[in-house]
């Protein structure tokens, strides 16, 4: 029996092309949508996890657009945020590049929220294998957990969500 419930704010953070909303889409509503539609401003969506022990959290799920990245939405946008991912390409080694900056706003914005990177199109092998050792890489010198995920193929999404739901209910 579920004994508590937490509503957290996590917002997704990264730049434009990197599969954001494709990520969204596959945790929240199990799909995948071949075309790219870019993301304008924010765009939020919500799906309750279960945490262990015995809560739920309803992630309220914030998809910030990439194309702003550092203009004054992001600050009223990151505002109150429990939590945080960011999100590279892996097909893309300047979209990992960029991670410490959304890293360092974040900090600023929200110094208390928990983060995860996610090395995202991982089902791109072929492409993306150095880019995966300079994710992991960026893991280890952040301290931040991270996932290799596919919003295509579905890998490691739901549980890099369930590991970020995770990580805010222990620090409640």
């Amino acid at each position: 029996m579920l004994n508590a419930t937490f509503l957290k704010k996590v917002c997704i953070l990264g730049d434009f092309g990197v599969g954001k909303t494709s990520l969204v889409q596959r945790f929240v509503h199990s799909s995948f949508e071949e075309k790219y539609l870019g993301t304008i401003g924010v765009t939020i969506s919500q799906k309750e996890v279960e945490t262990e022990p015995n809560a739920k959290v309803r992630l309220i799920v914030w998809d910030l657009s990439g194309r702003d990245k550092f203009n004054g939405n992001h600050t009223s946008y990151l505002s109150g945020a429990s939590g945080a991912f960011l999100v590279c390409d892996l097909s893309r080694e300047n979209t990992r590049e960029s991670l410490m900056g959304y890293l360092e706003r974040l900090r600023g914005d929200c110094p208390a929220a928990r983060v995860v990177i996610l090395g995202n199109k991982s089902d791109l092998f072929d492409s993306v294998h150095r880019s995966k050792l300079k994710v992991i890489e960026l893991a280890q010198k952040t301290g931040l957990p991270y996932f290799l995920t596919s919003a295509k193929t579905g890998k490691n999404v739901d549980a890099a969500f369930r590991a970020l739901a995770q990580t805010m209910v222990d620090i409640r």
